[in-house]
């Protein structure tokens, strides 16, 4: 049709990308699904403690994992699957965890809610630094 607008390939593909998410999200919303939690279940190196500066956080997207280090140089790791709604987080702005499904945000270094609609904080895993690699989940 003349003068309507053609969706480019990555509307497309976000789109597609996100049909199963949206529809995982409707079942956990309406208290009917518990939502297959994609957090680590062995532990799983994540990379060079040295990319983590004092103060700060790091989101690890595809392992769906937060860590953060303290002024003190303390490590803290979080599952970074939404408790509202079980969707994968996927922006970390400062330290602070923006959910893409419905807005809810957290704080990187306790894991606590900082926007609702989540009431739940984040999972904590165990994290270590080995070797002066980043390690995190069970048996950490």
């Amino acid at each position: 049709m003349p003068g309507r607008p053609v969706p480019s390939r990555r509307t497309v593909l976000r789109g597609a990308a996100l049909a199963p998410v949206a529809g995982l999200g409707l079942t956990a919303c309406s208290g009917g699904g518990s939502g297959a939690s994609a957090t680590p279940t062995a532990p799983v190196d994540l990379g060079a403690e040295s990319e983590i500066a004092k103060g700060s956080a790091k989101l690890y997207r595809d392992q769906n994992v937060v860590v953060s280090r303290a002024a003190n140089g303390t490590l803290k790791a979080y599952s970074t699957i939404c408790t509202h709604a079980q969707c994968p987080i996927d922006k970390l702005d400062g330290t602070t965890l923006i959910c893409p499904c419905h807005s809810s945000q957290f704080d990187a270094t306790t894991g606590k809610v900082l926007q609702s609609p989540a009431t739940e904080p984040l999972q904590e895993l165990k994290v270590t630094a080995e070797n002066g690699r980043i390690v995190a989940g069970p048996g950490a």
